[in-house]
């Protein structure tokens, strides 16, 4: 029996986008601040794509964050005060240049509210906050990336037999991720091969789905969810099945954006079964096989 959960931390980075708007990240996406570089230009890139820097031996592109999100792009006159956010996501390093960086401030991810409809359709906000009393925009940073750098369509669907498909098919599947692009791209791996799933974008929602299945004797078989959520994150997701006995026979397999061993082995500490860096369809299907067989042997035993 598990303890407690992950005494992991994640606080906000607070920036500028335009003059009057706040925006946020989580601080575990990011790697480094430094002060804008002189870029060297990538032919053919994404006109969003402003340039690459060599930061201490690793060359990257750096992004107009405004522009990508929909804001009036970066001018020459502005770029000498402004600063490269270095990012670790989707495997990838990879510089957002902004017009100003606010401060790094705590945050209870429990309180972060869907965005309001007021916002409109701007797929790039995954949730918002007040920070002394100003409205802050937390940004889907996968979306964005996804857009300027779309995976191969190879990587979206996986590749199995028909004797594997049908181990997974009988199995009840919970796909758990507040980003929109992140929802998609489970989605359309599970699609392509055919099998059935549930869906939930937040942990609160998907553990609510958990109680009230195994209550109706109709429990999930596989807990695939994010890491990174505001609200119910993926670690205390899985800490709180484990911890639950109508729920702890579930295969938990987290996944997360961040290249980070830290990330896997925090997932490993609150009880997830596999913990992978997303997205890579066939890497999915195999960790669910991993679920299937185990809930084989635990039959038979």
């Amino acid at each position: 029996m598990i303890k407690n959960a992950t005494n992991q931390s994640q606080g906000m980075l607070l920036f500028q986008l335009t003059a009057l708007q706040s925006f946020a990240i989580g601080t575990l996406k990011v790697k480094e601040i430094v002060p804008y570089t002189t870029l060297t230009a990538i032919p053919h890139s994404h006109p969003t794509v402003l340039g690459a820097a060599n930061l201490r031996g690793d060359t990257l592109p750096v992004i107009d964050m405004a522009k990508s999100i929909g804001y009036p792009p970066l001018t020459k006159d502005e770029l000498k005060n402004c600063y490269i956010i270095i990012t670790d996501c989707r495997r990838m390093l990879v510089g957002f240049l902004v017009r100003g960086i606010n401060k790094i401030t705590e945050c209870n991810w429990h309180n972060i509210d869907p965005p309001p409809s007021a916002l409109g359709n701007n797929v790039f906000v995954t949730g918002v906050t007040t920070v002394e009393n100003k409205l802050v925009q937390l940004l889907d940073v996968e979306l964005i990336l996804s857009k300027i750098f779309p995976d191969a369509p190879d990587s979206l669907h996986p590749i199995l037999t028909d004797v594997q498909r049908e181990v997974l098919r009988p199995l009840k599947i919970l796909l758990v991720d507040d980003s929109a692009v992140a929802r998609k791209q489970l989605s359309q791996a599970l699609d392509s091969i055919s099998i059935p799933y549930f869906i939930a974008t937040n942990g609160r929602d998907a553990l609510e789905m958990l109680k009230h299945a195994a209550e109706a004797n109709q429990p999930f078989d596989i807990l695939v969810s994010d890491i990174e959520m505001p609200g119910l994150d993926g670690y205390e997701l899985a800490f709180e099945v484990q911890n639950n006995a109508i729920l702890s026979n579930a295969y938990i397999i987290l996944h997360t954006s961040l290249s980070s061993e830290i990330s896997v082995s925090q997932a490993h500490q609150v009880g997830a079964h596999e913990a992978l860096t997303k997205f890579e369809a066939n890497e999915l299907i195999h960790a669910m096989l991993r679920g299937a067989k185990m809930k084989d042997t635990a039959a038979i035993a």
